[in-house]
């Protein structure tokens, strides 16, 4: 009877709408947990720099690492057994640049505010994750600077460390974060990805539509001399490459490595709705390993790391690294550990793929008679939260048992993840929501 009732519920949640479609049943046992450890948990202790007498304890200390090693949640574990412990939250749909393969040139329709998560619900939803396995997550839009609560935000979502999360990142144009970047890293950001696509002032306001070059400049200086300091943030450069337009831009950021301590990313154009992609726009990577090798014949291939989405390389002396995100050519689909929330609260399993399910939905039916979630309701959220963290199981069952219809639907939402996403010439004639609506 319980069963039949969580279904019907569900379903009127999963109802088929414009980029949601419906999901079906399918043999997720509830709660259940995968007893599996983690071969990186081991890796770690073994170090040629170490002593000999290291060694001797090794074999120990992974006997231990092996028995301490948390299972990996069922719910965000899919039919490839593939892990997904990165989540990415898009805050906002709002930007201050109007990037042209990122915005239809005409905008976009924006979302009224109440269909928007909440801050609360953007940390309960980062709370939840994290209980089940997510150690990174990243805040996306739109551009995150510019919402008016993105500094509690991070403080709050920051303070998951304790609960598991090791890395705090955001995506960004740089334009208002030379004032907030210290704070930032107070509140326990760990690594920025900056938008920026041509070295070019003329050009940066033809590409962004908007004046900011002089900013994300600041930014990056600002970064790069924290670092200097030995603030542990990483910084990575993402530029967007578009045959004709700013492919005459790749040497030059590639000589922005040979002393700024950075990443430099290539990322193939891919086809969003509204931004006139065509393949005759796309650059490959190999064609810009071709333009970069002819300059510096001597680039080195760096060793990658797991669920790297890009291929890594360097010039020999420089200090800074390149790389390549190969979505349309080369996709790295089998090693994916990546979930997308949208600003509206629709999980998105694949970039690529147009279906989504409505956590906002759930979560507000569920916990808030379908309003958006409000202090009272939120005190009772983290109740649950300080409860599932410290391994009470006393509380109000009742929200405990939503809790759990709720990671039932994400689990069913991954485990329909395919096992790679569709090609060239099918995507760009796939339904998909523009770039903004989906988060950077």
């Amino acid at each position: 009877m319980a069963e039949a009732l969580f279904w019907s519920r569900a379903s009127a949640l999963l109802r088929p709408v414009a980029y949601r479609t419906r999901l079906h049943k399918c043999a997720l046992p509830a709660g259940c947990i995968r007893k599996r450890q983690h071969a990186t948990a081991t890796a770690a202790l073994v170090d040629d720099e170490q002593p000999a007498r290291v060694y001797q304890k090794a074999p120990i200390d992974r006997l231990v690492a092996v028995k301490n090693a948390k299972p990996f949640s069922e719910f965000l574990t899919d039919t490839f057994d593939r892990q997904h412990d990165y989540l990415r939250i898009s805050i906002t749909e709002r930007c201050n640049l109007r990037c042209l393969y990122c915005m239809p040139a005409e905008g976009v329709p924006l979302s009224p505010k109440q269909h928007l998560l909440t801050h609360h619900e953007v940390l309960y939803l980062s709370s939840l994750f994290v209980s089940q396995g997510v150690t990174k997550i990243r805040l996306t839009g739109g551009e995150p600077t510019i919402h008016p609560q993105i500094m509690p935000m991070l403080r709050d979502i920051g303070a998951l460390r304790s609960k598991g999360l090791k890395e705090l990142a955001l995506t960004t144009n740089g334009l208002t974060l030379p004032r907030k970047i210290d704070d930032m890293v107070k509140a326990g950001v760990t690594g920025i990805n900056l938008s920026l696509d041509t070295l070019d002032p003329f050009q940066f306001e033809i590409m962004t539509r908007r004046k900011g070059f002089d900013q994300v400049m600041k930014s990056i200086d600002k970064i790069l001399e924290l670092r200097r300091l030995s603030v542990p943030i990483k910084l990575k450069v993402n530029v967007v490459v578009i045959r004709g337009l700013n492919d005459h831009q790749i040497l030059p950021f590639i000589d922005m490595t040979k002393e700024k301590d950075l990443e430099i990313r290539f990322i193939e154009y891919m086809p969003f709705d509204g931004n006139k992609w065509s393949n005759k726009k796309m650059l490959g990577y190999q064609e810009m390993l071709a333009i970069i090798r002819e300059r510096y014949p001597s680039l080195v291939k760096v060793q990658d790391h797991p669920n790297d989405t890009s291929k890594t390389f360097q010039v020999p002396g420089f200090v800074g690294r390149i790389g390549f995100i190969t979505s349309m050519t080369d996709h790295f689909c089998g090693t994916c550990n990546r979930l997308r929330i949208t600003s509206d609260g629709n999980l998105k399993v694949c970039l690529f793929g147009n279906t989504e399910v409505s956590l906002r939905d759930m979560m507000r039916e569920s916990f808030n008679k379908g309003q958006p979630i409000d202090e009272a309701a939120w005190d009772a959220l983290r109740q649950i939260e300080m409860d599932r963290h410290e391994g009470r199981t006393s509380g109000d069952l009742g929200m405990k048992e939503k809790e759990l219809e709720l990671l039932n639907i994400i689990g069913l939402a991954v485990k329909r993840k395919k096992a790679k996403h569709a090609g060239i010439g099918q995507l760009e004639n796939m339904k998909n929501r523009p770039m903004i609506l989906i988060g950077g």
